[in-house]
């Protein structure tokens, strides 16, 4: 490959990852073009790309970026994987299709993660982690369930209060003889 081809690949890799912040570096091992085929449709569903690259062109395309820690110490022919709604759907979406049957030999190998490097067992421990709707349904829960048990304090303390003022009022009202007290 001439090095204005190489050129070329690298800064078209470059534009893709522009405003990617995670990647994950994954092993097709065996697959055959048609399996290949299907993995790419299955993933575009989930707004995920995937693309083959030569480790020495994607080292070169993330060089000085969040990215590069992905390739530090990977080898051989790799591809790398983006997208989807956050980083835990993306490593959800590929540990699920590596336990597929259809899929056998995809493997994750490691990536990236707001600039740190992440390893094979990294990417399953990020799996298992909630993804961004489940966190904000979670976090949505937790605020309306504070702000509920909050307004049931305030209304409750107002209310004995009130109560008292009541109270006291009816009171003042009885010993002055039914005129209104002055205030």
């Amino acid at each position: 490959m001439s090095k204005l081809v190489k050129d070329m690949l690298v800064d078209d890799l470059k534009k893709r990852l522009n405003n990617v912040g995670d990647v994950v570096v994954v092993s097709l091992g065996r697959l055959d073009a048609q399996k290949t085929s299907q993995l790419r449709n299955t993933l575009r569903k989930k707004k995920i790309q995937l693309q083959l690259i030569k480790n020495s062109l994607a080292r070169r395309a993330t060089l000085d970026t969040p990215l590069a820690p992905a390739f530090s110490t990977t080898e051989g022919m790799l591809a790398i994987a983006w997208g989807g709604e956050d980083v835990v759907d993306l490593a959800k979406e590929l540990d699920r299709l590596s336990s597929v049957k259809d899929f056998e030999g995809l493997e994750c190998k490691g990536g990236a993660l707001d600039g740190a490097r992440l390893d094979a067992g990294d990417i399953k421990r990020v799996a298992k982690w909630p993804t961004r709707s489940e966190q904000l349904s979670i976090l949505s829960g937790q605020i309306s369930g504070l702000a509920s048990t909050l307004s049931g304090q305030i209304l409750s303390v107002g209310g004995t209060i009130a109560g008292q003022i009541s109270s006291r009022v009816e009171d003042l009202e009885k010993a002055s003889g039914g005129e209104a007290p002055a205030a």
